[in-house]
């Protein structure tokens, strides 16, 4: 059952996504040879006799397409994709990641709605034994964390989780104005081998005011989406080892596990997935949208077309690269399954 519901959430994030690109390609009137959702063997295919696309679902649940006439190579077609202006194709390749990125933003704003209490970055009290009480003060409104401003306390949390492994500096407003707290010291807990800061305090709620739930939303919609970057930042920087990455096994088993803890966990494990898509597929790595604008913004600059077989070959190793980590992220998942 959980596992189903896995499955249709990929589906529907993969479908979003590919029909960012193909509603963008039927706006820039380019010729849509085939719109499918998977990969591998057909199951099921329909074309279309108006526009002679081919509408197709097939096996694997892992991806989708949106093949156009002109993608990968030159054609006569004026419809085709080569044939349309630099700043079409762009609008073209970032439809995709702008609807995950959309999606989450739109499901983050309904989790916010649905809360009772919005959380401020005020302090209200500390905990029993707390660390930072020795430089904090109640009533302190915690403006920086490490130089990151933060709004809300849903940002405070996080800014304290991702930076608090150490001492850190916080600015805050005591008494009307800005006061600098170095080396504030956290309590810990590590997790996948990931050592965290943990806030030891408790913050006041703000009023539930129209006006604040679209704060909170839109900077805890802004904060995932930092978060999502300080993720692959910590990965490349060896703060986090393999042993944080999931791939699509990992994955299905969080949303599964989601699943089982209510539907507002479920919808909020969609939120980050969905604007993880739209992250991901923006950083310019060859073979994903963010590496195929970057080939049109040289375009763009050199003002002629870059050499078709030289972007195949680059976007080639990018598939390689990118299908090697899958597989090996996707057996370390397994691996982890088997042994709990």
């Amino acid at each position: 059952m959980y596992i189903l519901i896995a499955i249709l959430v990929f589906g529907l994030l993969i479908f979003i996504h590919e029909g960012g690109h193909f509603l963008a390609a039927r706006i820039c009137k380019v010729t849509v040879n085939e719109f499918s959702i998977g990969m591998g063997p057909k199951l099921f295919s329909k074309r279309s006799k108006k526009s002679n696309t081919l509408y197709s679902l097939r096996a694997l649940p892992i991806g989708g397409y949106v093949s156009m006439d002109g993608e990968d190579e030159s054609s006569e077609n004026p419809d085709a994709f080569c044939n349309k202006s630099v700043p079409k194709r762009m609008f073209i390749v970032l439809a995709g990641a702008f609807m995950n990125l959309l999606l989450g933003f739109i499901l983050m704003f309904m989790l916010v709605f649905s809360q009772e209490f919005l959380l401020s970055t005020r302090i209200g009290a500390f905990n029993e034994n707390s660390l930072s009480a020795e430089k904090l003060m109640i009533g302190d409104e915690v403006r920086r964390v490490e130089g990151a401003r933060v709004h809300t306390g849903d940002e405070l949390i996080y800014e304290i989780m991702n930076e608090g492994d150490k001492p850190i500096d916080l600015v805050v407003i005591r008494d009307g104005e800005e006061v600098l707290l170095e080396d504030v010291v956290f309590p810990n807990f590590v997790d996948s081998g990931v050592t965290f800061g943990e806030i030891d305090f408790k913050v006041y709620s703000e009023e539930a005011t129209f006006g604040n739930y679209i704060k909170h939303a839109f900077y805890r919609s802004c904060s995932t989406v930092k978060m999502i970057y300080d993720s692959i930042f910590n990965l490349i920087s060896g703060k986090y080892g393999m042993e944080a990455v999931s791939g699509p096994v990992g994955v299905t088993e969080v949303v599964g596990d989601a699943a089982k803890s209510g539907f507002s966990n479920l919808v909020y494990v969609v939120c980050v997935v969905s604007i993880n898509l739209g992250v991901f597929n923006l950083l310019p790595i060859p073979a994903l949208d963010g590496g195929k604008f970057a080939f049109l913004a040289v375009e763009a600059i050199i003002r002629r077309p870059i050499n078709k077989k030289f972007e195949a070959y680059v976007n080639f190793i990018g598939i390689v690269l990118l299908f090697g980590l899958m597989i090996f992220v996707t057996f370390k998942d397994i691996i982890k399954l088997i042994l709990r």
